[in-house]
């Protein structure tokens, strides 16, 4: 989500629109206004403490945060065309916003707290009742909804009744620039990775990104590979040490005996991530749950071919057998037979690959920035045509 509302306000600003994204200052010693580029900027607003606090307890602050937003507006004599927010938080504050300023509201919820519950395994993995409230009654309010794909717009009118008519599908996008293909071998002598086969995972290290089930795939594989090229799994993402969720997938590649099989390389810089991903023979996502999958597009822009969860966005993110291919969630057998079977052809690997290539090319940022700004103008009259900024590009959905 990060990186989408950071990519798509530096495309807008570069196109001549005046971008501000509003958040919650966590860093007291960070700027209060830092800029992205051209005509586009972050504007830190102390609401709480300022650090970071965990999503239960930022509710009490949203009312202060959107006073904060107002003030900032005032004291720079900004007057703003519409509201455009992400993730049930921040589309309270700006169902808020937008009332007050009487502005049109646009909303993207990247996950929704139903679907999670639906695929929680344990009580650490569920949403709170506020949140399913709240997506509701933004879901109700927005004026325009953006779904990253089909399958996100049925999602919507199920779980939080939003009106599908108001429903607009608009990809997630990848920077190609940085994300493409590159010399396999450069990249593993830069990253310090050797001669074994790698597969790839890059996430959060939560629960509901599937890892436990890839872990124990990797188990099976494990036995499986020649001694001269064996198989390594290269995890990217989540915290460093043994705490939290990243303890316990930690202890669980002991308990499966590929502890030395398994490389946490923790968060990376994202000019890093494109090495990660050209060193890689497969980007696996075993998710239970994802809106759309943007380490799908980054992989596959890198012309690495992904296996992925037949769940969600990944269901159409990912075109199966010819982009990479899709398996059952939660099935560590599956996994297995997908991994098998593409780490011992490598002409079809490097088929899919190619493929990748091409597919991702419709996701470019310049594309999905027309596609908002056309929303936008359904909404601002004034906007209407500013979409012929961007380039023409080719429908996806």
């Amino acid at each position: 989500m990060n990186v989408y509302v950071r990519e798509l306000a530096r495309e807008l600003g570069q196109s001549g629109f005046e971008v501000d994204v509003f958040t919650r200052s966590q860093d007291p010693s960070i700027p209060r206004v830092v800029p992205l580029g051209e005509g586009s900027r972050v504007v830190h607003l102390a609401a709480g403490p300022t650090r970071p606090l965990a999503r239960a307890a930022q509710v009490q602050y949203l009312g202060a945060f959107a006073d904060g937003v107002e003030a900032f507006r005032r004291g720079a004599g900004a007057e703003y065309a519409l509201v455009h927010s992400h993730y049930w938080l921040s589309g309270l504050v700006g169902l808020d916003l937008a009332r007050r300023w009487r502005r049109p509201f646009v909303h993207m919820f990247h996950t929704l707290g139903a679907i999670k519950n639906r695929v929680a395994r344990g009580s650490g993995d569920v949403e709170p009742p506020e949140r399913l409230l709240a997506e509701t009654r933004v879901a109700a309010g927005a004026d325009r909804i953006v779904a990253s794909n089909p399958v996100e717009r049925a999602d919507l009118a199920w779980h939080v009744k939003a009106d599908p008519a108001r429903v607009a599908i608009i990809p997630c996008g990848v920077d190609t620039e940085l994300f493409r293909p590159g010399d396999p071998r450069l990249a593993r002598a830069r990253l310090g990775i050797a001669g074994e086969r790698v597969l790839l995972f890059v996430g959060r290290l939560t629960p509901i990104k599937g890892l436990e089930t890839l872990l124990r795939a990797l188990a099976v594989l494990a036995t499986e590979a020649p001694t001269d090229r064996p198989v390594r799994l290269v995890v990217v993402g989540g915290e460093r040490g043994d705490t939290g969720d990243a303890g316990d997938f930690r202890r669980l590649t002991r308990e499966l005996g590929v502890e030395g099989r398994v490389d946490f390389r923790g968060p990376q810089p994202q000019d890093v991530l494109p090495d990660y991903y050209r060193a890689a023979d497969l980007c696996l996502m075993p998710s239970r749950y994802e809106s759309f999958g943007m380490v799908a597009l980054e992989a596959m822009a890198c012309g690495v071919p992904v296996v992925a969860s037949r769940v969600g966005g990944l269901a159409v993110t990912v075109q199966d057998g010819v982009t990479g291919l899709l398996v059952p969630e939660g099935d560590p057998g599956a996994l297995v037979g997908a991994v098998r079977r593409l780490l011992g052809d490598e002409p079809t690997r490097h088929t899919l690959g190619a493929e990748a290539v091409e597919w991702v090319r419709r996701f470019g940022w310049p594309c999905i920035a027309r596609q908002v700004t056309e929303l936008y103008g359904e909404l601002v009259p004034a906007l209407r045509g500013a979409a012929r900024l961007f380039e023409r590009c080719q429908s996806i959905f």
